[in-house]
């Protein structure tokens, strides 16, 4: 099974610019056709967060447009950036009421568990106790099935003092439940712009690049926040029955094919 996952768009009313400085629905929309293009295809795209940058109609209505042009089935969660209710009414299969947790198990041999981990009006997330407890119950329903998490806000430290003042907070909860469960092969964060890779709670823990702006690797106490227009990118994921290997992919069209090496 392979999944691929995009993440961050923070898609602006068509036309408007993201910080002005790039257009949001043409790095989309280019995503669309380049993994409508990869062999294998993939049987499922996975969206972690920020699809808008403000959450508005418009920015969702376009969202849909764009992603409707997949070949594949596309699950998304919200991110810190979008709001719940216009999100719930934007995407299907969400649930009627509360956080926007749910199963996506029907589309291979992976099952996606979504965790709904944003605070509304907040940039960092958490995990609540009722979260926490509808976690548990759901991956107890299928214990030795290969399973990924997906959430927006990672609950690690990055060492970018910007960024981890709005991670996921209560993480060693977090953790205490998904280490009961070893066939959580990974688990799927957007939030900060950047590929980073670190174990927690006995799997790998991955957050996918965006598709917009590049958060500025700045690992030092005195770091200001900034943001670059570095190549943004995907994450592609493969389940081969045994084990989970992912891949990193620049978006784009690049010069080549050349000889092997």
């Amino acid at each position: 099974m392979w999944i691929a996952q995009i993440s961050d768009p923070h898609l602006r009313p068509e036309g408007v610019f993201y910080k002005g400085v790039l257009d949001p629905a043409a790095a989309l929309n280019m995503a669309v056709e380049q993994i409508n293009r990869l062999r294998p295809r993939p049987d499922l795209v996975l969206l972690t967060g920020d699809v808008a940058e403000t959450g508005s109609d418009a920015e969702y209505a376009l969202a849909r447009r764009l992603l409707g042009r997949l070949a594949m089935p596309c699950r998304a969660i919200p991110g810190n950036h979008d709001l719940r209710e216009p999100f719930r009414q934007a995407f299907a299969g969400m649930p009627a009421e509360g956080p926007l947790h749910y199963v996506a198990g029907q589309h291979g041999a992976v099952r996606v568990i979504a965790l709904d981990v944003t605070v509304p009006d907040k940039h960092h997330g958490e995990v609540d106790a009722a979260s926490l407890a509808w976690l548990r119950a759901t991956l107890a329903a299928e214990p030795g099935r290969p399973t990924v998490v997906m959430l927006h806000q990672p609950p690690i430290d990055t060492g970018i003092p910007y960024l981890d003042a709005y991670n996921c907070r209560d993480a060693d909860a977090l953790a205490a439940v998904i280490q009961d469960f070893p066939a959580v092969e990974r688990i799927l964060c957007g939030h900060v712009h950047r590929t980073i890779l670190q174990r927690f709670a006995g799997t790998l823990l991955c957050t996918a690049p965006s598709l917009a702006t590049t958060i500025a690797l700045r690992p030092y106490p005195e770091a200001e926040a900034a943001s670059f227009l570095e190549p943004p990118g995907f994450l592609l994921h493969h389940w081969d029955g045994a084990t989970m290997l992912t891949h990193h992919v620049p978006l784009g069209v690049f010069p080549g094919p050349y000889g092997f090496a």
